[in-house]
């Protein structure tokens, strides 16, 4: 008789938004005017999936896997570190069953990118099951007042047993 082993996992990043970078949400270049600021291409939804997929599988969490002290990492993609992240937690025998996040920023309205997001997150994560919400901050705090992004997630895996 099969067994399974379910884990969930919660991840949150955030970022500031500076002028002279890119905005890299999901993999996907977003025109704007400011990009967010960080060592790699600071994606907040990619990191926050990151975390949610380290923590669900018990590893330490992304800044331990992948530190911004490491020069290897400089302006690298997130979506490779969703790839190698992918990789530790397969080692483990966990699989992605999904993934639900939230992106929170004032501006762009991202909405119309959401489908390629999910594309390239599905791509890496061999999953179909995957949302990615956006909303405002309604004007409040530092998300509000358009200086920053941040991006929760929470993903489930499973881990099935002969």
């Amino acid at each position: 008789m099969e067994k399974f082993d379910y884990s969930i996992g919660y991840g949150y990043d955030v970022h500031k938004l500076v002028k002279g970078r890119k905005l890299i949400l999901g993999g996907v270049e977003i025109p704007h005017s400011k990009g967010l600021d960080g060592h790699s291409d600071a994606d907040v939804l990619l990191h926050a999936i990151c975390d949610a997929l380290l923590g669900a599988a018990g590893l330490n969490d992304i800044g331990h896997q992948f530190p911004n002290t490491d020069a290897k990492y400089k302006n690298i993609s997130s979506l490779v570190l969703l790839e190698e992240t992918y990789k530790l937690i397969s080692k483990k025998k966990w699989k992605v069953v999904n993934i639900d996040a939230t992106i929170v920023l004032e501006e762009p309205k991202i909405y119309k990118f959401a489908p390629e997001m999910k594309e390239n997150i599905s791509g890496i994560l061999k999953i179909k099951t995957i949302s990615i919400k956006a909303t405002t901050a309604e004007g409040l705090g530092f998300v509000g007042k358009k200086q920053g992004c941040e991006a929760k997630a929470v993903a489930l895996l499973q881990k099935k047993y002969a």
